[in-house]
């Protein structure tokens, strides 16, 4: 049985980061985008509200919400900009739920419970300067020796890199196996031999802090080995999955902000006589950015709906990144066009969503890998076996918000 509605949870959820977006975000983002900063308040703010663990159960510190309400955090966060909303993805989830569903109890107890909480920031190091869609040409290593694994190597486009306190990292213990030797860690930055380093020069999302890590002699305890050794690549792909989805939502969120921003400018702006709302091909840009907003939220939440019953979900939030995104990417460019000059300019807030638009059609799977996995599923050449573990599903009775 569908039910569109959301939950009066989730409609208190939306008002109040929406006016945390409004009050916290909005007035500043135009100065830390052109100054290329990263408020780390941002994210104690956010933790104040119970939001670092929106959908984390309740006993491991969290909100215990349901996954949609993570998309609904998403979408207003990127209303704002999407440096913040890419914070909370990474964050929850390419880390927290990755904690949840792949670590030991132990491992919950030490990282997960803090960073559900926002007393500690956790991050995901897979992507390397030889290694983005093609996971398994990874260099990173692990050595293992005595009690401990000895990392060396590099990754890139990392986000939170210089903020976070944790990172789930990968990295060959098995090179020989190829992408079945890969596993991943726990890496904590103030172990020695850890160090990061911003990448300046970005396209957009500047108000984020992006950029690399390096593993020089990393001597990391057996303890925070995550899952089984060998397991490293199934265990960053279910990690996708969550990411995904979170990238999906925040790309809903773009989408309605570049429909606001326009239809306010619509009503503003006055050509031959008449608002510039007024003219049909305007009016083709305005339905256009609907409809991509309307499929692509429908899309989003039917993975959540996977999500919450514990179902394997990695076709249906493949196909709601790719669409979800490629739209918010048109809907920005419309978005500009639709205020002419003014939207070359920051003067208007259009030029930026453009410009953040571009990078979530590349991370966390191309346009071109999605496009190749839904056709695969189409033709009956990719299908997704059941894994070790699964993300739980949700538990309606553990709601702290």
């Amino acid at each position: 049985m569908m039910n569109f509605d959301f939950t009066p949870e989730q409609e208190i959820l939306r008002s109040t980061v929406r006016k945390f977006v409004d009050k916290e975000i909005m007035p500043y983002i135009k100065e830390w985008d052109e100054r290329g900063y990263f408020d780390p308040n941002i994210m104690k703010r956010l933790a104040e509200l119970n939001l670092m663990g929106v959908c984390i159960p309740e006993e491991y510190g969290g909100a215990g919400m349901d996954y949609n309400s993570l998309a609904i955090v998403c979408e207003e966060l990127e209303r704002g900009d999407t440096a913040f909303r890419t914070a909370v993805s990474v964050h929850i989830g390419l880390n927290s739920l990755t904690l949840l569903q792949w670590g030991t109890e132990e491992q919950k107890q030490k990282y997960l419970v803090p960073q559900a909480k926002g007393e500690k920031i956790g991050a995901f190091g897979l992507t390397e300067p030889g290694a983005g869609s093609d996971v398994a040409a990874i260099s990173t290593t692990a050595v293992r020796d005595g009690d401990y694994y000895i990392l060396n190597g590099q990754k890139t486009w990392i986000s939170l890199c210089d903020i976070a306190d944790h990172f789930i990292v990968f990295a060959y213990t098995d090179k020989s196996k190829k992408h079945h030797g890969i596993s991943a860690f726990i890496v904590e930055r103030t172990m020695p031999g850890f160090s990061s380093k911003a990448i300046k020069g970005k396209l957009g999302i500047r108000a984020g802090n992006t950029g690399e890590l390096f593993f020089d002699n990393v001597r990391v305890p057996k303890e925070n080995l995550l899952g089984h050794e060998g397991e490293g690549f199934k265990i960053a792909m279910s990690a996708l999955d969550n990411g995904r989805f979170t990238v999906a939502a925040g790309a809903v969120g773009l989408i309605m902000a570049c429909l606001e921003a326009s239809v306010k400018y619509c009503h503003e702006r006055k050509t031959f006589g008449k608002e510039i709302g007024r003219h049909q091909l305007v009016q083709q840009m305005i339905a256009n950015m609907e409809a991509g907003l309307q499929i692509s939220r429908l899309l989003v939440y039917k993975a959540g709906y996977l999500k919450n019953q514990g179902k394997r979900n990695t076709r249906e939030t493949s196909l709601a990144k790719w669409i979800a995104c490629d739209f918010a990417n048109k809907a920005a460019d419309d978005a500009v066009q639709i205020h002419g000059a003014y939207g070359y300019s920051n003067e208007y807030p259009v030029e930026r969503y453009l410009r953040n638009s571009k990078a979530p059609v590349i991370y966390e799977g191309t346009r071109e890998i999605h496009t190749i996995m839904q056709a695969e599923y189409v033709l009956g050449y990719r299908k997704d076996k059941p894994l070790r573990k699964m993300l739980p599903a949700w538990n309606p009775e553990s709601v702290k918000l």
